[in-house]
């Protein structure tokens, strides 16, 4: 399942930006070695799990499979930059808390106070600092495989909503919401 079915439910999806014209930031989250029994013997792969964005509020994942290691991670770049969201913030953490889910992993995000930093692990760290936010605390729970806790990670950032959006949807103004 790719990411842009988790972003069409739960976000925004981003197709109509243009990856190739923004500056964004590339991180390697995981590689791994595969292989493939055949007649002749073994065929060694690797596979990369790749996270992309802005810094400011989109983010994206991908994977690549190839015999190289560069090479898988350039396949993950170019699957990743196909597979952006656009992420709520306020300030520099996120406006709610929220739990991600994705196969049988769940991620725990909740917002932080400013200076608090990225309280997060591995592959939360990855996503959570490559979207930009500054200020978060997270758990990890059940899997720990890094591919489902990036989804999982990722579905939950993209379901966030913020007041402006809430307000729009009820029909009311961003005051009667806050309170």
């Amino acid at each position: 399942m790719k990411a842009d079915s988790i972003s069409k439910k739960e976000g925004i999806l981003l197709a109509l930006i243009d990856a190739s014209n923004m500056e964004l930031e590339e991180k390697v989250v995981a590689i791994n070695r595969v292989s493939k029994t055949v007649k002749g013997g073994r065929i060694m792969k690797f596979s990369a799990l790749v996270v992309v964005g802005d810094g400011n509020g989109i983010v994206g994942f991908g994977t690549g499979k190839s015999s190289e290691v560069p090479d898988a991670i350039r396949k993950g770049i170019e699957d990743a930059k196909k597979n952006l969201v656009k992420i709520s913030l306020r300030g520099t953490t996120i406006p709610h808390e929220v739990v991600g889910a994705y196969g049988a992993g769940r991620v725990l995000m909740k917002p932080a106070a400013p200076g608090t930093g990225v309280i997060a692990g591995g592959p939360v760290r990855s996503v959570v600092e490559i979207a930009g936010i500054k200020d978060i605390r997270t758990k990890s729970l059940r899997s720990n495989n890094p591919y489902n806790v990036v989804r999982a990670t990722i579905a939950g950032l993209a379901s966030v909503k913020d007041a402006a959006q809430v307000a729009a949807k009820r029909g009311k103004t961003v005051k009667e919401i806050l309170g």
